[in-house]
């Protein structure tokens, strides 16, 4: 403590706290610390208070934990997706017993017709469904990412040539591209560029496809950022030391862009979830017997009715991982940028 006139204030400034010596009414001053923080420790400390959020990150971190760890336990035995047991099923073809045939053998279980442990193929077709759904939202975020920093920095025709061919993706109608295109491009995905059939080319297509459909959303918004980055002094300082286009986009502008990206990745991710579903309920996705939870699901709905286990668990965790995903996303928005309002 010291004595200051009344009225008067010391301050003493270190490296992460600030002292103020604040004036008490009879002249003595009392220090007061505050502690600064960085945008991510604030960032941290919002996401932090909002417990539906939490409670999203969870159940994402568990569906990615579990997707990384079905092929390994696939190829380990521990779960196997595409043997039959035929003497669990009657001559209706449904499982014997109830809900669905459960045991202890098979918690969830069996397909309806062939027999098939309904937990291992669900616990597959998560994992595979994780994987087209990332690769297509890493592909979409990245060539957006790429052609929105060109198209917010560039002044010229680059970014009128840029927005026309974003008008163009969007007036192309999306789902009937997609069963027009479905056999001419797995088809050329497999002669020309010699990518293994089956499997392997449908699910390239579908990641293909969804990526090419999904960046100018991404662009458009990214565009709009940079178009208020591009004024500020860092860059005219990078200007002036003789930086080039590569530096400014990409040394420059991009660290200044991970907040909406992580966001628009988060947010994109579920979308593509809900659209491999669709894609194969429409037959142009992954075939069966290679399980995703799309072509389980599109499978379950004729027993809707008589295994109503077999239809309700891809459903429910399908929901359960779309809505984690999206409110992850809000929360992710909420916490990087706090004007915002849900």
């Amino acid at each position: 403590m010291s004595t200051l006139p009344p009225g008067e204030f010391q301050a003493e400034v270190t490296a992460n706290q600030t002292t103020f010596a604040t004036p008490a009414h009879d002249g003595v001053a009392v220090a007061v610390g505050i502690t600064s923080r960085t945008p991510a420790q604030l960032a941290w400390r919002r996401f932090r208070s909002d417990r539906k959020t939490l409670a999203a990150a969870v159940i994402v971190a568990i569906y990615v934990v579990l997707a990384l760890l079905a092929p390994v336990l696939v190829a380990a035995g521990v779960l196997d997706p595409y043997l039959t047991h035929q003497n669990l099923i009657d001559s209706n073809g449904l499982p014997i017993g109830s809900f669905g045939g459960i045991s202890a053998a098979h918690p969830l279980g069996v397909e309806p017709g062939i027999g098939r442990d309904t937990l291992s193929r669900i616990w597959l077709g998560l994992s595979l469904s994780l994987f087209i759904s990332a690769s297509a939202a890493v592909f979409a975020v990245v060539v957006g990412v790429v052609l929105g920093i060109i198209a917010g920095m560039s002044r010229r025709w680059a970014d009128t040539l840029i927005g026309r061919l974003v008008d163009l993706v969007l007036c192309f109608p999306q789902t009937l591209m997609l069963l027009a295109l479905s056999g001419l491009v797995v088809t050329w995905l497999t002669g020309t560029l010699r990518i293994p059939s089956g499997t392997t080319a449908q699910a390239t297509y579908v990641i293909f496809v969804l990526g090419i459909f999904g960046w100018p959303s991404v662009t458009r918004i990214i565009r709009g950022q940079v178009l208020s980055l591009r004024e500020r002094e860092f860059i005219d300082a990078a200007r002036l030391i003789g930086a080039g286009n590569g530096r400014l986009y990409f040394k420059e502008v991009l660290p200044n862009l991970w907040a909406p990206i992580l966001v628009q990745f988060t947010l994109i991710l579920p979308a593509y979830v809900s659209a491999e579903a669709a894609l194969s309920y429409l037959g142009i996705s992954v075939k069966v017997p290679t399980p995703t939870l799309g072509n389980i699901l599109s499978a379950s709905i004729q027993y809707g009715s008589s295994d109503f286990l077999y239809f309700i668990a891809p459903a429910f965790l399908l929901v359960l991982v779309v809505v984690s995903f999206n409110l992850l996303g809000d929360g992710l928005r909420d916490a990087l940028d706090p004007r915002t309002q849900r």
